[in-house]
């Protein structure tokens, strides 16, 4: 069974840091790309990251370059999204997801890139 769980979030207060983590099964996760999206009440799902199958090109959406970095450990089956900085707006759901990686682009901004999701989970920034 394919399955991505993450776990990590929680209630921060702002300017603090959170480590999100995604851990695959089922799937051979050096052949995929990942990504980290997030939800915000009465909102689209929106791009957070996303990183190619070896680790080596990442890409970020503008609201989050330079506080975020993702990363990824293929010998564990592992993701990650190192959040620092928080800020309330940063409140969402985040879900991880994967893509078989084709040749990772721009494009991996797109949630038509992404084969497998997770359930999310909540991140909450106080201020």
């Amino acid at each position: 069974q394919v399955q991505l769980v993450e776990s990590g979030g929680g209630l921060v207060q702002a300017g603090g840091s959170l480590r999100l983590s995604c851990a695959a099964s089922g799937l051979t996760f050096s052949r995929y790309g990942m990504g980290w999206f997030r939800q915000a009440p009465g909102k689209e799902r929106e791009f957070v990251a996303s990183v190619n199958r070896s680790g080596g090109t990442t890409y970020y959406a503008s609201s989050v370059k330079g506080r975020f970095t993702i990363s990824r450990d293929n010998a564990k089956n592992a993701g990650y999204l190192d959040m620092n900085s928080l800020k309330p707006e940063d409140t969402a759901v985040y879900s991880c997801a994967a893509g078989l990686d084709r040749g990772w682009g721009p494009i991996s901004q797109l949630k038509t890139s992404y084969d497998v999701w997770g359930q999310g989970t909540q991140v909450t920034v106080s201020s």
